[in-house]
């Protein structure tokens, strides 16, 4: 049999679908109410406000990515991951498409501005703060609730890998400089808060994982390979978009680069190393299990979740109209539709 041509297509369309078809897709049954509250809320905090940014934002659906990333949170649940995903991806649009990302002096500003608010488990300090500040308050307040302390300290511990990360990609666009693969690789799972969103599960769920499991070596290997899956999922999907507005913190450019590919080689070289992380994950959620008798019930929860996220990002990721059929207004011109969040009096 002939093998398919390697065109971005065809691994979009064909490749990445077929390789994370051992995870089925899962939909929360709260999408309906999680919607609404969403469209709420972030005009309650005043994160949504030029025409473009609202059409933007609308096309994206982050309650159906809620929906499908965890499927087994309450409504109240559903409701809060739904905040917390608008609110990330937000930022992410000031670090990625603003100038606040081309500054590494700004991204140390606001990431200090949101350790603050973690510190002080969201207490208003009685200052003017930047909205995207204001509105961590507010999720943070919700959370709490629902997570043990140890659960606190490693989601705090998490956010603030991510500002450096952040830090470490404005430094790079500052200076002009290209990360090799295996530092991209790294630096990747913190750029793309997804190990804040692995740790969401828990409070989505009101299911903890004790530290016996999560500490434990198959568990972080499984961890580490789904973190993997989505990262480079969302690169795939994201590079025409990224490339318009001149990013190139995207593993497929970083391939083309590092090992003199073309453009649909690298995307096919990219997606076969997907293939490779879902086996990984799943040798290592088996080992786990193996090993962690007495924790398996917790364990198996939280893998669940994993396994819905990664089949989740890629059903959605496939779907919204954030990354494909963006359009000129939104793939082309940030300006357009960036709203200035993290400013004070803003």
């Amino acid at each position: 049999m002939t093998a398919p041509p390697a065109t971005v297509d065809h691994c979009l369309d064909v490749l990445l679908p077929t390789t994370l078809d051992v995870f089925p897709p899962l939909l929360n049954e709260h999408l309906r109410v999680a919607r609404d509250h969403l469209s709420e809320w972030v005009v309650e905090h005043d994160l949504v406000r030029k025409p473009a940014a609202r059409r933007r934002f609308e096309h994206a659906d982050f309650a159906w990515f809620a929906a499908v990333t965890y499927p087994a949170a309450d409504e109240r649940g559903l409701c809060l991951i739904a905040d917390w995903f608008a609110w990330l991806f937000l930022l992410d649009d000031q670090f990625d498409d603003g100038a606040v990302g081309r500054d590494p002096a700004r991204v140390q500003d606001l990431m200090g501005q949101l350790a603050a608010v973690l510190l002080q488990d969201g207490d208003d300090p009685g200052t003017a703060r930047p909205a995207i500040v204001a509105a961590l308050a507010d999720l943070w307040r919700r959370t709490i609730p629902r997570a043990t302390p140890a659960w606190r300290d490693r989601f705090v511990h998490h956010i603030a890998e991510g500002g450096a990360a952040a830090m470490w990609e404005a430094g790079n666009r500052t200076r002009g400089l290209v990360p090799d693969e295996a530092t991209y690789i790294t630096k990747r799972r913190h750029t793309g808060a997804i190990y804040v969103c692995m740790d969401l599960i828990e409070p989505a769920d009101l299911a903890e994982v004790p530290a016996a499991v999560y500490d434990h070596p198959a568990y972080q290997d499984a961890l580490r390979a789904a973190c993997d899956v989505v990262c480079w999922t969302n690169d795939v999907f994201s590079l025409e978009k990224e490339l318009s507005v001149g990013e190139y913190h995207n593993l497929v450019p970083i391939v083309e680069r590092a090992r003199g590919l073309t453009r649909a080689p690298a995307v096919q070289h990219v997606v076969s190393a997907i293939a490779r992380e879902v086996d990984r994950f799943l040798l290592g959620e088996r080992e786990a299990l193996a090993a962690l008798p007495g924790h398996a019930a917790e364990a198996a929860r939280n893998f669940a979740g994993m396994r819905s996220w990664m089949r989740g990002n890629l059903d959605w990721s496939a779907r919204t109209k954030r990354y494909r059929d963006a359009g000129e207004e939104t793939a082309h011109r940030p300006a357009d539709y960036l709203d200035a969040l993290a400013e004070a009096g803003t």
